[in-house]
C-alpha cells in the first residue's frame, strides 16, 4: 500500500492507495509543534479505525509546503514505516515541463495538482486549490506547467476581517440565502463567499483569454465545493487531486 501525505498550512491530508485505488483518506490539523512520535500516534489511529497495519505500508510519497513538517515526516516515516519518503522537490521525475522563471519557487502541492489534472484530462487544464491561498495553475496543451496565480483564500479574507475591524465578528463559511445580506454575519458571508465566486469567474477568464484553448476547470481543496457550486468556470471537484498527483508522481518514480 502507498501512504500519501498532502501537508498543506492548515490541514494534512492523508491517502491510503492499494495501487491506483483510493482505499481510505482523510483530514487531520496541521501543527507545527507536534513531533515525528505524536503525528504518528495520530496516523496509528486512523488507520487502525480502518484495519490497516503500518507493515502493510510498502511506500510513502508527500509534497509539504511548510518546511519545517518535512522533516518531521521524514523521520516518522524512517523510524515508525522503516521507509525512506518520496518527497516532491526540485529534481524528482514528474513527467512535467515546468514554463516557470524559477522552478523552485512553485509550491510541491501546486505540481502535484497539475500533473494529476492533466492525466486526468489529458488537454489544457486550469486547477483552482482552495487552500490557505487560494490558487489558479495554468497547463498546456502539451502538459506543460505555465503558470498561474496566488490570492489570500477565503479563511484568511475572513480572519482578516474579524481581527482588524473590531465590530465585525467572526463568521461561519456558508452560503448565505441571499446576496443582500439582513444583518452583519450574512453581510460578511455574502461578501466571502460570492466575492470569492466572482473572483474564481474573472480570473478563470482572463487565464483562458490568455491561454487561447478552451481548458477544463477543476476545482480542489477543503472548500472547493463550496464556492464551486456557485461558479459558473468550473467545470469539475475533485477534493482527493493532491493525494492522486502523488500516487501518480510515486509510481513514476518507481517504475
Amino acid at each position: 500500500m502507498l501512504l500519501a501525505l498532502d501537508i498543506g498550512n492548515t490541514h494534512i491530508m492523508v491517502g491510503v492507495y492499494n495501487e491506483a485505488e483510493l482505499v481510505t483518506c482523510y483530514r487531520i490539523s496541521t501543527d507545527r509543534h507536534k513531533t515525528s512520535d505524536e503525528y504518528a500516534m495520530v496516523l496509528h489511529a486512523l488507520l487502525s479505525y480502518d484495519d490497516i497495519e503500518f507493515s502493510e505500508v510498502s511506500g510513502i510519497a508527500m509534497s509539504c509546503v511548510v518546511p519545517p513538517l518535512t522533516v518531521i515526516f521524514e523521520e516518522l516515516s524512517k523510524r515508525y514505516f522503516k521507509i525512506e519518503p518520496l518527497i516532491v522537490e526540485p529534481g524528482i521525475k514528474t513527467g512535467m515541463v515546468l514554463r516557470y522563471e524559477n522552478p523552485r519557487e512553485i509550491g510541491a502541492d501546486r505540481i502535484v495538482n497539475a500533473v494529476a489534472a492533466y492525466e486526468k484530462y489529458r488537454s489544457s487544464v486550469i486547477i483552482v486549490d482552495f487552500g490557505t491561498a487560494t490558487t489558479f495553475c495554468a497547463v498546456s496543451e502539451d502538459g506543460e506547467y505555465l503558470g498561474g496565480v496566488i490570492c489570500p483564500g477565503i479563511m484568511i479574507s475572513s480572519e482578516a476581517l474579524f481581527s482588524r475591524a473590531a465590530r465585525l465578528p467572526r463568521v461561519e463559511l456558508v452560503r448565505p440565502p441571499t446576496v443582500i445580506g439582513r444583518n452583519t454575519v450574512r453581510s460578511m458571508q455574502s461578501g466571502l463567499i460570492y466575492g470569492a465566486v466572482g473572483q474564481v469567474n474573472e480570473i478563470v477568464r482572463r487565464i483562458k483569454d490568455e491561454m487561447g484553448t478552451d481548458p477544463k476547470v477543476i476545482a480542489t481543496g477543503g472548500l472547493a465545493p463550496l464556492i464551486a457550486e456557485e461558479a459558473e468556470e468550473i467545470d469539475d471537484i475533485d477534493v482527493n487531486l493532491t493525494l492522486e498527483g502523488l500516487r501518480i508522481i510515486y509510481e513514476r518514480n518507481n517504475s
